[in-house]
């Protein structure tokens, strides 16, 4: 079994090796991967703009600003990525106007727990869906930008799940214990 560094140097070297070939157009999946993941993360800027429209803590505020600019990051590289290689980008849901929080009725407005469990959904799926690009992908250089998003991803949950910790929103399945173990 390989080390992920051996294999994250083995993709690099592959893409500096493979500069002078001519590239082979997309294939489907790559194609459809690329719109199904730009369609995913602008939709979840609109979620995370609805975050910002209902919470009035600090800390979910600061999460909810880093969280969509990197989505606004991806946004932008695969949308160029996408024109360049003739991809028509996906029409998505226009930015949400700002509101104030205090006007918005509680049977509406999400809890900051629930905000941040949504976000912590969310990122699941990006980073699953960046996993199954990376895996899809036949290209080097696709392969590469789905394997930027995914880490990205991995160091936003990083922070994210200590801020979820440290508040108690962590949603814990129940334990399982085998039968005849000494705790059933």
């Amino acid at each position: 079994m390989s080390n992920p560094f051996e294999a994250a140097w083995n993709t690099l070297k592959l893409a500096i090796d493979n500069t002078d070939e001519p590239k082979s157009p997309l294939n489907i999946i790559e194609a459809g991967d690329c719109w199904k993941y730009l369609t995913m993360v602008e939709e979840f800027i609109r979620y995370e703009e609805i975050g910002l429209n209902t919470t009035t803590d600090d800390e979910i505020k600061e999460m909810l600003t880093d969280v969509i600019q990197v989505c606004e990051s991806h946004v932008k590289k695969l949308s160029q990525f996408m024109r360049q290689e003739g991809i028509p980008l996906p029409d998505v849901t226009s930015a949400k106007p700002n509101s104030n929080s205090k006007e918005i009725p509680l049977g509406v407005k999400l809890t900051d727990d629930e905000i941040a469990n949504g976000i912590a959904f969310k990122l699941v799926q990006c980073s699953r869906t960046c996993a199954k690009g990376q895996s899809d992908a036949l290209r080097t250089d696709i392969g590469v930008i789905w394997l930027q998003f995914y880490l990205e991803w991995a160091s936003f949950g990083a922070t994210l799940k200590t801020l979820m910790r440290k508040r108690g929103w962590i949603k814990v399945p129940p334990y399982y214990y085998p039968p005849g173990s000494p705790n059933s």
